[in-house]
């Protein structure tokens, strides 16, 4: 395999700039920039040289919300984290942080080494970890100051699904305090699930069964209640939040108005809020089962307050929560009662192809799109240089994008392994070409050139936005 390789030609974008450059890539880093038809261009040599003209060169992704092998509702998350990875990579990521998962009257150390487990070896791009808190106690609370030493700088917490992964608030407040003095970043599933639950049982009873009423019991106000909850438990703990897959305008305002208090509090969002809607989950024939996530799919109104928190940096990031399950045999488990469809959709491959959709449809620069896609989630979790952008001594995480391409997404054409596409059907414009791994080429003009194994594990700072 080259050691060394020289993209010339493309336009260059990151988050702060676009221009045309030549780079060159040796041993893994980008090792210079420089103006293409320039001396200092033409005097880039290496083994391989890749034409870019009339392309984009844009970093990896990386995708900060993953959920690789990830039991729930009785079954698996479909994608290994070989398949889900290889994905990920002919979608132009290269970066995921997955999941790991404590498991109530286990340890973090336990939950945290069953994931290296599962992805050591396996991995087409590089990978690093969260750790979901299920049960906090005065153990946890020390391993947590143990993990963020050794690079897992972030935990997830759950305020919904009682009984599974539901945190109290006392059990939240704790864990934040302790977030507070060891510099971890506290994430966030921000819905009432006690009052959901209420919910659900009354739907039930009701005999409404479809999978439409997922959406209509996990309602929006819910949402918004359990993010300001979030909210003040972090300002009374002095600690940093991020809320993840922010879904409705109300929970958008709550963010909204912690960011102007000055608070540092973060929001991400996820494509299927912004492209996918309740007429999804109402599908007729059971076929909604494919749109099941948590937090639900919105009406359509509530995309706006989405773009536009994205536009104003209300909201930072978009990940994918990628959680996939096969529409025949696991989403079909809850046929006759949606509170048993596996919540989840697929979702890695596309991410990256929406957002430029998005830039096409004036929702955002393309400078955003990089920002929120790549540099900021990069920051946000401690990875920021070495992933997120394109400069020298940055890991050589490189897409050459056609901006031009056609394509229409289907599971007949995607590689996540599961049996359906949250969007079949829809026509986009801009298909990633080629796709560099720390120099390595694992897409090469849309042929997979990678392999399991290749991604490696990536210790991660803290937040790089906190002082």
């Amino acid at each position: 395999m080259s050691t060394s390789t020289v993209i010339r030609g493309g336009l260059v974008i990151t988050a702060s700039d676009e221009t045309h450059a030549d780079i060159l890539m040796e041993d893994g880093r980008i090792a210079a920039l420089a103006a293409s038809h320039t001396p200092a261009a033409e005097a880039l040599s290496a083994e391989r040289t890749v034409d870019a003209t009339g392309k984009y060169v844009i970093p990896g992704g990386v995708d900060a919300h993953t959920h690789m092998e990830l039991p729930f509702g009785g079954t698996f998350a479909s994608d290994t984290f070989e398949t889900g990875t290889r994905a990920a990579a002919w979608g132009g990521t290269t970066t995921i942080v997955d999941f790991a998962v404590q498991s109530v009257g286990h340890g973090l150390r336990e939950g945290l080494d069953a994931w290296h487990a599962k992805a050591e070896g396996n991995c087409a791009i590089d990978y690093a970890f969260h750790m979901i808190v299920s049960d906090v106690n005065e153990d946890t609370l020390k391993e947590m100051d143990l993990l963020v030493e050794e690079g897992v700088t972030s935990f997830k917490q759950f305020m919904a699904y009682p009984g599974v992964f539901y945190s109290d608030d006392g059990q939240i407040l704790r864990a934040m305090q302790r977030s507070a003095d060891n510099g971890g970043l506290i994430m966030m599933h921000a819905e009432n699930g006690i009052a959901i639950d209420v919910l659900v049982e009354q739907a039930l009873a009701r005999g409404e069964t479809d999978p439409r009423f997922h959406g209509e019991v996990r309602k929006a106000l819910l949402e918004a209640e359990a993010t300001h909850r979030a909210i003040r438990l972090a300002q009374v703990a002095g600690a940093p939040l991020y809320v993840v897959h922010v879904s409705a305008t109300e929970a958008v305002a709550e963010l909204a108005r912690a960011r102007d208090e000055g608070l540092p509090v973060f929001g991400e969002t996820c494509p299927q809020y912004l492209f996918l809607s309740t007429d999804n989950l109402a599908e007729p024939d059971f076929e909604g089962a494919k749109y099941v996530c948590s937090t639900p799919l919105r009406p359509k109104e509530h995309q706006a307050a989405l773009w536009r928190g994205l536009r104003t940096n209300d909201l930072q990031v978009v990940s994918t929560d990628h959680c996939p399950f096969c529409f025949s045999g696991q989403k079909e488990l809850g046929r006759g009662d949606f509170s048993k469809i596996p919540n989840g959709l697929p979702g890695v491959e596309n991410r990256m192809d929406l957002l430029h959709q998005a830039v096409l449809d004036g929702h955002i620069s393309r400078r955003r799109w990089i920002e929120i896609a790549c540099a900021t989630p990069a920051r946000m979790f401690g990875l920021y240089p070495k992933k997120g952008t394109i400069a020298p001594g940055a890991d050589a995480d490189v897409v050459i994008y056609d901006p031009a391409a056609e394509q229409v997404i289907s599971a007949d054409t995607h590689h996540m392994n599961v049996d359906y596409s949250a969007y079949e059907g829809k026509r986009v414009t801009g298909r990633v070409e080629t796709v560099f791994s720390r120099g390595v080429p694992v897409v090469t003009d849309r042929e997979y050139t990678g392999h399991a194994g290749h991604g490696v594990y990536t210790p991660r700072s803290t937040c790089q936005y906190l002082t």
